[in-house]
């Protein structure tokens, strides 16, 4: 049964919609104000709100304004009960992120058929975040349990081999085995973070409120990309090979993602090329801000481009490169996310240039 939070402070008005709603077998409950409706509703969580726009103490825009705020009720459908519905008005509580009006003297029909549609919207939305997350479960069923053994099995074996010969082993050859030991760690925590991230990130496509979660903006990017490139590259062993020309300027995107997406393309772009191939990272300035990391690998087809997705690599039987193929989806959906545009064009065998395209501040 769904539960509808009515908050109204004429009591003949939220009456008759109470008695409205659990006729047609909704869970209905009302608030006399806008301060208890607020509270109710952070305690109850109910499936639609309707809430009259002029009240004492706190009007509805008040209301829907602090509800927007919590990630725990942003997501709550909202119908605006008012008298007067002027473009100004409307536009006000769309902007607040309400779905609806409903204007004073309402019939019983215009009431339901707005409740229903809400609802039927809400459904598909819930379906659609359901679908998505039956996807990700299934492609990483399939995909995980070899990635996961494979930088597991170094730690547990050169772990075994420390311990079976620790009293014959020499300085040079532990200090190479531990290291192998830490590399296996790294890459089986890398994996695991990017996991988690791809989850989050296609959980929240369906959810307008946590994709604002993930924005934001960056004043000056020149040092900030210089240092998460030489960084990259030295962990690579790959100083010689990267070359930059970074232009200064904005960005419409937080630094956390900014990152992210650089060491991903950094990690693509020095996974698929061979050591003494360049890496060239350029940025350019117009009404937008433009990245590009170009590298001379073995480059990609246009049908391999196109399908691009999660848990994808291609030749992996020839070429038997690590990971699962998230780093390119992560970094498209952070661009995409931040309002941006984002773009491969490559020749086999020869070069791959990733454009990322973001707004400027």
């Amino acid at each position: 049964m769904k539960r509808i939070l009515v908050i109204e402070d004429e009591p003949s008005v939220l009456t008759n919609i109470l008695k409205t709603l659990e006729f047609e077998n909704y869970n209905a409950f009302g608030a006399e104000n806008g301060i208890s409706g607020l509270t109710m509703a952070k305690e109850k969580f109910p499936d639609l709100i309707i809430c009259d726009v002029m009240m004492p103490e706190m009007d509805g825009y008040g209301v829907i304004g602090e509800l927007r705020k919590d990630p725990l009720t942003a997501g709550i459908p909202f119908i605006f009960l008012t008298a007067k519905a002027d473009r100004f008005e409307q536009r006000q509580g769309m902007e607040l992120g309400a779905d609806d009006y409903i204007t004073k003297p309402f019939t019983r029909k215009e009431l339901l058929t707005a409740i229903n549609t809400r609802l039927k919207k809400q459904e598909i939305i819930h379906n659609k975040s359901q679908e998505k997350l039956d996807e990700l479960r299934t492609s990483i069923s399939r995909a995980l349990p070899h990635e996961f053994r494979s930088p597991l099995n170094g730690i547990l074996g050169l772990s075994e081999i420390l311990i079976g010969e620790y009293d014959t082993i020499d300085r040079k050859e532990l200090l190479e085995l531990v290291q192998e030991i830490y590399n296996s760690g790294q890459r089986l925590h890398r994996l695991i973070q990017n996991t988690l991230l791809y989850a989050e990130l296609e959980l929240a496509e369906s959810n307008l409120d946590k994709i604002k979660l993930l924005q934001g903006n960056i004043s000056s990017i020149k040092d900030f990309i210089s240092h998460i490139a030489i960084t990259k590259a030295k962990l690579e062993s790959r100083e010689n090979d990267l070359t930059m020309e970074i232009e200064d300027g904005s960005a419409c995107i937080s630094e956390t993602n900014l990152e992210k997406i650089i060491e991903e393309l950094l990690d693509n772009a020095f996974k698929f090329s061979s050591s003494g191939d360049s890496v060239h990272i350029i940025t350019r300035f117009d009404n937008m801000f433009h990245l590009y990391v170009i590298d001379k690998g073995r480059g990609m087809n246009p049908l391999q481009i196109n399908g691009i997705g999660a848990y994808v690599q291609f030749e992996r039987r020839i070429y038997e490169q690590q990971g699962v193929g998230l780093g390119l989806v992560i970094a498209r959906r952070l661009v995409e996310f931040a309002g941006g545009n984002f773009s491969i064009e490559s020749e086999i065998g020869k070069e791959t240039t990733v454009h990322v395209c973001l707004p400027c501040l």
